[in-house]
């Protein structure tokens, strides 16, 4: 098993910064670290090298675009071994935008992000039900998103 990489105050803070703000220039990084930019750069060529940083993502305001509905789905699988299959097949529906294999009562919990309650309906009976290896689901709508944020690393 690998071990997992041990990140130094360096690493944690300008990790810590690029969470509050991914498109923070490194020069204003390596300032608030009191280091190089050059440093800043070898750091984060280190830690996506290493598969920590995964890129940057941007948040957004789905409603603001016309997806005013979150929804979380509690997926019966057949059985375990099907879940590569039905995850391949979520993925390839734009509405899932997260995926998770778990332990519980559901085989599978994803978050689906619809413009409203017709379109999830849609989505449900016309895709996701359709899948080969799904016994049932159970569907949640969040009515509001209190937190959504990352670990803090410092």
């Amino acid at each position: 098993m690998a071990r997992n990489y041990e990140l130094d105050d360096t690493d944690r803070k300008i990790l810590a910064l690029l969470l509050e703000d991914a498109k923070m220039p490194y020069t204003e990084i390596a300032r608030k670290v009191h280091v190089s930019g050059g440093t800043v750069h070898v750091r984060m060529a280190r830690l996506e090298e290493l598969g920590i940083v995964r890129g940057a993502t941007l948040k957004i305001d789905y409603p603001k675009l016309g997806y005013g509905v979150n929804a979380f789905l509690g997926i019966y699988l057949l059985k375990s071994s099907v879940y590569s299959s039905v995850a391949e097949q979520l993925r390839d529906i734009p509405e899932v935008v997260s995926i998770h294999f778990t332990t519980g009562a559901y085989g599978v919990f994803a978050r689906l992000v619809c413009r409203d309650t017709q379109h999830l309906r849609d989505v449900l009976h016309d895709r996701i039900q359709l899948i080969e290896g799904i016994e049932r689901t159970e569907t949640l709508i969040s009515l509001e998103e209190t937190l959504n944020r990352p670990i803090h690393l410092i």
